[in-house]
């Protein structure tokens, strides 16, 4: 980062400070797509983003007196972020309404895992799973799912009955969502409950 963006970053900042809604927008739109990312990664739901994300904005609209130019606003505005999706979770902990929101937000995530499978069907990750499976197993899924044979073309391919080929997609299909999907809820409660702990 040069010189000139540094100084243009802290002259925003204190224009910010001083209740300058134009430096809030410009501040808010360098920044949104960033935090909404790593704050996905933490809730998993867009829906949550948003609210966690216009709460952030809020806060620092209403604490923009304690900002700090001289301090990195990033770090600044992350670790916020992240306080705020503590705060939630502990909240969740406490409240019955909270909780079921939030399981049904990472519930949601596992309807969509065939998708999410073949969008990693290209990429380095997805095929060092593959290699992963059992020899047979791998050729079945390989066959079936990337080269879209039917189970009849597999049988001649393979010299494999039906059933066989159905049981090594079952398996394939289970291992590779185990590996893909996203923490599930029995993660979040132990999350939760360590929350709680710290309480």
């Amino acid at each position: 980062m040069t010189a000139a963006t540094l100084d243009d970053g802290k002259a925003l900042l204190l224009k910010l400070k001083q209740g300058d809604e134009r430096a809030f927008k410009i501040i808010y739109d360098s920044y949104k797509f960033r935090l909404a990312g790593n704050l996905c990664k933490l809730l998993k739901s867009n829906d949550l983003v948003k609210d966690i994300l216009q709460e952030l904005f809020l806060k620092i609209w209403e604490t923009r007196n304690q900002i700090d130019p001289e301090k990195p606003f990033k770090s600044y505005l992350f670790h916020i972020g992240q306080n705020l999706v503590y705060d939630y979770f502990r909240k969740a902990a406490k409240d019955k309404r909270l909780l079921l929101k939030l399981m049904a937000a990472t519930s949601d995530l596992y309807q969509h895992i065939e998708e999410d499978i073949t969008r990693k069907e290209n990429s380095e990750i997805f095929q060092r799973a593959i290699d992963l499976m059992p020899p047979q197993r791998k050729q079945v899924f390989t066959l079936c799912k990337l080269d879209g044979k039917t189970y009849k073309e597999v049988e001649n391919i393979m010299g494999i009955n039906g059933k066989t080929i159905s049981s090594h997609m079952l398996k394939a299909n289970r291992f590779l969502k185990n590996r893909f999907q996203p923490p599930s809820n029995a993660v979040v409660l132990t999350l939760l409950g360590f929350l709680l702990n710290r309480l």
